[in-house]
């Protein structure tokens, strides 16, 4: 279970995984050294998987982003498609689904050549995969990495008798 303090912290570092840990104490009402420490247990704890940067796939030339939905030979049962798929450098995330499809992927790719070119080529040569269903992704109205956070546990009232 996770305090009002431990909430607000993640609240702030997935904001800004930059922000300086006096920063983060301050935004908290706390010292440096006990915040250090709260940090240093939800990252020990797992809570905490990792820091990064955040980057304009247009600038790099990927300005294509697509769903794909995979369905594999004799249902879903195969989790070496999923594996194979995770591989991909294009392919950002492999997600494992109920439903009529096995599998719904991620991919970034520059342009519809190379979104063509990574179905044919890789995609395609993976062994299992009955079908693939892409959806090309027009505009993006919201995409996050933070996760809804929530609300702090009410305090408890003391009672008097």
């Amino acid at each position: 279970m996770f305090d009002a303090i431990d909430l607000a912290i993640l609240r702030l570092l997935q904001r800004d995984a930059r922000l300086a840990n006096a920063e983060v104490a301050r935004q908290v009402g706390m010292a440096p050294s006990a915040v250090y420490e709260r940090i240093r247990k939800l990252e020990e704890s797992g809570v905490i998987t990792g820091y990064g940067a955040h980057i304009d796939p247009v600038r790099l030339g990927l300005g294509l982003l697509a769903f794909i939905s995979i369905r594999t030979v004799g249902g879903c049962a195969d989790a070496s498609v999923g594996q194979r798929l995770a591989e991909l450098s294009e392919v950002l995330e492999v997600h494992d689904v109920a439903g009529e499809d096995c599998y719904v992927i991620k991919v970034r790719v520059a342009d519809t050549g190379a979104l063509s070119r990574l179905l044919k080529e890789r995609i395609g040569t993976i062994p299992n995969i009955q079908s693939t269903r892409t959806t090309v992704v027009l505009s993006t109205v919201k995409e996050t990495g933070e996760l809804p956070l929530p609300a702090a546990p009410a305090a408890r009232e003391s009672r008097r008798g």
